[in-house]
């Protein structure tokens, strides 16, 4: 321990502002870590860091920069004066840039502020405005200066010019609401040959199909009506996350399962499936099991109604379709409590012979979700864990009695451990 009077003199010989005296590197890195709001706030510190934060290379103006100690700043003469403020002070190379607008504001200096950061260096550009209000057209100057390796459109008009040939250092892209045609987004993501991460929120059912071509596209998560796109060129996607609309059950065509899983064949990649969708189809038409094997999928996320015939003939058929399934997770999709003591026949002859852990988030702790249960306790003899959680509330004390209750079942792994997690 330091004594008092070495203590002292070592607090002397230090200069009264021991930050100003950093390596500049260092003070970047330092604001780097404060929201924007309080890394600009700095410039009232002194002289020597009014403009301090005028190089930093990664700006966010998102809801947390907007708000006061009252309300958001909504005003968009005051959110114009803000980013005029940027364009004028800051120098220096900008990698990241983020703009979250308003609810219900518009930001007419967007044209200028994508040819300021055009010409300085942006390479991820998150772009996200209000639903509501006119939907923003893209310049030309954005297909043709920005070099970008990740990027986030929300409600944004695309018109690609005839010239574009695509984002060549694209890694990643994410579109949500935007308007734009099933052609056009298909060759866009086409003309992207590095692109590795692409999520899609759509909300419109395309009359055609969106052709999702990316030969080295590693994770594919879809949001919006699951027959508008088609796989045809993926080999390397090992991700896929699916979530349908509610077109999906709504329109008048038949969802055919076997026909969307058949573009997953030739991919020996794929690892991990989540589909959280609605199968709009006959419990005629589901066959057993798809005409081939996915033996890559190692883990499948999983919401289902298991009160529904064809939700519950499409999972077993995928499953049945997955012979080296590891981990999976199965959630009741909708809360139902007021039910009688209806039962699902289960096959018998299903068996997972390599599944080692299983996540069960049920409702209420029916007699079907107890015999999903018991159904995968008795035919896993590898399972190492199973894991329940209550969906809600109301449920929570009825599926904390089924735990109990299978806590004493005969199960096919002798290490397999039933475990309830505690909301």
């Amino acid at each position: 321990m330091m004594p008092p009077e070495a203590k002292k003199n070592c607090c002397e010989s230090l200069p009264l502002d021991v930050l100003s005296n950093l390596p500049e590197n260092v003070i970047d890195v330092i604001l780097m870590c404060l929201p924007l709001r309080d890394a600009v706030r700095t410039s009232i510190l002194s002289n020597i860091w009014r403009y301090k934060w005028c190089r930093l290379p990664e700006l966010t103006l998102d809801d947390t920069f907007w708000k006061t100690k009252n309300n958001l700043i909504c005003h968009t003469t005051a959110i114009t004066k803000i980013i005029y403020h940027i364009l004028i002070f800051h120098e220096g190379p900008i990698t990241k840039f983020t703009l979250c607008v308003p609810k219900s504001r518009s930001c007419p200096m967007i044209d200028d502020l994508i040819y300021f950061l055009a010409k300085n260096g942006i390479q991820d550009f998150v772009l996200k405005l209000p639903f509501k209000g006119d939907t923003y057209e893209l310049p030309p100057l954005f297909f043709k200066k920005l070099q970008l390796r990740n990027l986030t459109l929300q409600n944004c008009l695309i018109l690609r010019p005839p010239t574009f040939k695509g984002f060549d250092r694209l890694i990643s892209l994410e579109l949500c609401e935007v308007t734009i045609t099933s052609e056009l987004l298909g060759s866009l993501i086409s003309h992207c040959l590095l692109l590795e991460n692409l999520v899609l929120h759509i909300a419109d059912t395309y009359s055609n199909l969106i052709e999702i071509s990316a030969p080295r596209l590693r994770s594919l998560y879809f949001a919006g009506s699951v027959r508008s796109i088609s796989l045809k060129n993926v080999p390397s996607l090992a991700k896929v996350l699916l979530a349908s609309s509610d077109t999906d059950y709504l329109g008048a065509d038949k969802w055919d399962v076997v026909e969307f899983f058949e573009s997953f064949e030739p991919f020996s990649a794929l690892e991990h499936l989540y589909l959280n969708m609605i199968f709009a189809a006959e419990a005629s038409e589901v066959p057993k099991r798809l005409p081939f094997n996915l033996n890559c999928v190692k883990k499948l996320d999983i919401c289902v109604d298991l009160y529904h015939s064809v939700e519950v003939s499409c999972t077993l058929c995928l499953i049945r379709s997955f012979p080296y399934i590891q981990f999976m997770d199965i959630q009741e999709a909708f809360y139902k409590y007021d039910i009688g003591d209806d039962e699902v026949e289960f096959p018998s002859d299903l068996t997972f012979d390599h599944l080692r852990e299983v996540r069960l988030t049920l409702a209420s702790g029916s007699i079907i979700e107890m015999q999903l249960a018991k159904l995968l306790l008795a035919k896993s003899p590898m399972l190492v864990r199973m894991l329940f959680a209550s969906c809600a509330a109301r449920g929570y004390v009825a599926v904390k009695k089924l735990v109990a209750e299978l806590t004493t079942f005969q199960r096919a792994s002798p290490k397999a451990e039933v475990v309830f997690i505690e909301s």
